[in-house]
């Protein structure tokens, strides 16, 4: 069975696939070689660094949660690892690698459907677009955001999973012999549920295999029923998310519920926002200068706004044409505009679940690009190739020269520009500095600098940018709250226990601030108003060992060596290494056994 039999593309050499491998592994090693030692940052922390559930293998014997194998390679990286962000660079970085030689071998494959050959390409031509568009997704600084920011594995996994299915179900309607059809097409069905099961982007996938299918493969009007496993499998991510185990009724309740990540957001201004971010991210995708971790976006309330509205029309328009080239160039062949089409709709659709009516409380993130930027570059570089062909007919040139000059253009410079931004992700000081040049009025950038300064020792500093956060956003109860830990480790106890009492007045159930209140109240020696402190933060977080502990410190200061021993012993029993509480505990033993 040859799984690689497109791979006789003849562009001024002959691609194989190793050569092709060769290509986009080098490449991508240089570009994201700065990014091999680049820390956890952001989500990393409460996904990775403080997620308990990957410290241990036994937790994924089940398969439940709509990203479980994005956990479970977090836990695999963990488990050989630990928190050597080497590895957890490594993986994503193959990842990227992968996804890059699945690009390349679709747009091969797709070329090579007979609604293409009919067309006479030149093979040239063909070996330019597949090279074109797997290296410009390789090498784009765009995607830098999915690839170096190390949470984003779900998404560069997930788009994996979604490549490798349409690339197989393509396989499988270009192979004739029955037992590698079934091959292809079970696989396909199996990698299309493993990207449902690792984010939630890939509900998309059944309709791009959809618009596959009609784009390229449906020369008759029938019922395509083997599309129909495939379409089933739209049911896995709702399913996951709310379970079978309720009443219809409570079940639909419960799926509007999670499709909303945020309600500060109406799903109707959500979308009128998209309109404008979907513009963004297609100006990003052709001129990427100014990318942001953390972009000040605004929020638009009304169609009729004229930046919203100019851009519903120029996506509505983009849309239709896309549809209607589609339809035109499968009845009088033109090859070129019906890849570019087909790459428009799929750039349209793939972003569909997060630029839509689903409010997330981030409006616009890069790493949202990974894989509609596929689209894009297919469509970019089939509009080149179009470009190409047409002057060639005109004008006297070397063609296979001109490819690879054109192809060489198109690289290095995007080369350049992924290496550079990787440079932004070195360390927290570096990447949040970026951030506030670039959003100067948005509180949390300055927040999160604050916390860098904070974790290299440089106090004064953090104190200076928690300030600022606080200028901008008084209602921002982490930029509180970490002034609070700031003061505190300066000694201001008093400084401290207001700005921790201004946290709580914000958000009052969050166990964090209560457990370090009791903290400062307990250097002040205000042991009564420490464990009322304690004793709220065990309210909200009955688990947490520490609190159990400083409750049982409390306790003894005061005299009180039951109490005390109740709270070290939950302690050691939630924490079986807690060796301080242990010897706590021990040292209490010995002051009952003297009474």
């Amino acid at each position: 069975m040859n799984l690689f039999k497109p791979a006789g593309v003849n562009f001024s050499v002959q691609y194989s696939f190793v050569v092709v491998i060769f290509l986009i592994s080098i490449t991508t090693l240089i570009i994201y070689s700065n990014t091999f030692t680049s820390p956890f940052h952001f989500d990393d922390i409460p996904n990775i660094v403080d997620d308990n559930k990957i410290r241990d293998l036994s937790n994924f014997l089940d398969f439940t949660g709509t990203r479980y194998i994005g956990d479970l390679t977090f836990a695999l990286n963990y488990h050989l690892g630990r928190l050597n962000v080497f590895g957890y660079h490594l993986v994503n970085t193959a990842i990227h690698i992968l996804n890059g030689i699945l690009v390349w071998w679709l747009v091969v494959l797709t070329l090579r459907v007979p609604m293409i050959e009919r067309f006479g390409l030149d093979a040239n031509i063909k070996g330019f677009i597949a090279m074109a568009s797997s290296m410009i997704f390789t090498v784009h600084p765009i995607q830098t955001q999915a690839v170096t920011y190390i949470v984003q594995r779900y998404t560069s996994l997930a788009a994996f999973f979604y490549l490798l299915s349409i690339v197989l179900f393509v396989r499988w309607r270009l192979s004739s012999s029955g037992d590698t059809r079934v091959f292809f097409y079970l696989f396909s069905i199996l990698s299309a549920v493993l990207a449902m099961k690792t984010k939630e982007i890939s509900f998309t996938l059944p309709f791009v295999i959809l618009l596959c299918e009609y784009s390229f493969f449906r020369e008759r009007r029938k019922i395509p029923y083997h599309l129909i496993p495939i379409l089933l499998t739209l049911v896995i991510i709702p399913v996951t998310l709310i379970g079978l185990d309720k009443p219809i009724g409570d079940m639909l309740g419960e799926l509007r519920a999670v499709s909303q990540e945020t309600e500060k957001i109406s799903r109707g201004d959500y979308l009128l926002t998209q309109f404008r971010v979907i513009v963004t991210y297609i100006r990003l995708l052709f001129l990427p200068v100014n990318q942001n971790l953390d972009y000040d976006y605004p929020i638009y309330y009304s169609l009729f706004t004229p930046g919203v509205f100019l851009s519903f029309l120029f996506l509505l328009s983009v849309s239709c044409l896309a549809i209607w080239f589609i339809v035109r160039s499968r009845r009088y062949g033109n090859a070129y505009l019906l890849l570019s089409s087909f790459g428009i709709l799929w750039f349209i659709i793939t972003l569909s679940v997060e630029s839509s009516l689903i409010p997330i409380k981030d409006v616009i993130f890069e790493h949202r690009l990974y894989l509609p930027g596929v689209g894009l570059a297919m469509a970019f570089s089939s509009a080149v190739a179009w470009g190409i062909e047409y002057t060639r007919k005109r004008l006297s040139l070397n063609f296979s020269s001109i490819l690879v000059i054109i192809l060489i253009i198109l690289i290095l410079p995007l080369s350049v520009a992924t290496y550079h931004r990787n440079q932004v992700w070195k360390d927290e000081v570096a990447l949040w500095t970026d951030v506030v040049k670039k959003s100067p009025d948005k509180a949390r950038g300055y927040d999160n600098l604050g916390v860098a300064y904070y974790q290299q020792g440089q106090i004064n500093e953090a104190i200076k940018e928690y300030k600022t956060a606080i200028r901008l956003d008084p209602n921002s109860h982490d930029a509180h709250y970490d002034l609070a830990v700031a003061y505190n480790k300066q000694g201001r106890l008093d400084d401290a226990v207001e700005e921790f009492n201004a946290a709580l007045r914000l958000k009052p159930n969050i166990a964090e601030i209560h457990y370090n209140l009791g903290l400062v109240y307990s250097r002040h020696g205000r042991i009564d108003e420490a464990i009322k402190a304690y004793t709220e933060a065990l309210r909200l977080k009955p688990d947490h060992a520490g609190i159990h502990h400083d409750l049982g410190v409390a306790h003894a200061r005061q005299g009180r060596i039951r109490e005390a021993i109740g709270e070290f012993k939950t302690a050691v029993r939630l924490k079986p290494d807690f060796a301080e509480a242990r010897n706590n505990l021990a040292l209490l033993y010995k002051v009952l056994q003297k009474q």
